[in-house]
């Protein structure tokens, strides 16, 4: 018995959807009015959001966690 359907990996498509929400898709007013805004913290810490296991109370684009990133390993002189 063998079957004509094509293989569809649903994982991947799912990891393709949660990835565009995380990077932030779209082009709609609304959606670019949340990217300007931060969701960090002025004061957030390395270890305050990294340190524990906890999820995020809201997502975080990827860009705003890359910016951050980069900037406390500057401080820490670990990314020249």
């Amino acid at each position: 018995m063998s079957s004509n359907s094509e293989f569809v990996n649903h994982g991947l498509l799912l990891w393709q959807l949660n990835r565009l929400q995380w990077i932030g898709s779209g082009t709609s007013g609304n959606q670019n009015q949340r990217r300007r805004e931060s969701r960090l913290s002025w004061n957030a810490t390395y270890e305050g959001l990294l340190g524990s296991r906890n999820p995020f109370p809201k997502p975080i684009p990827l860009s705003e966690m890359v910016n951050f990133l980069v900037d406390v390993w500057e401080q820490e002189g670990l990314y020249d």
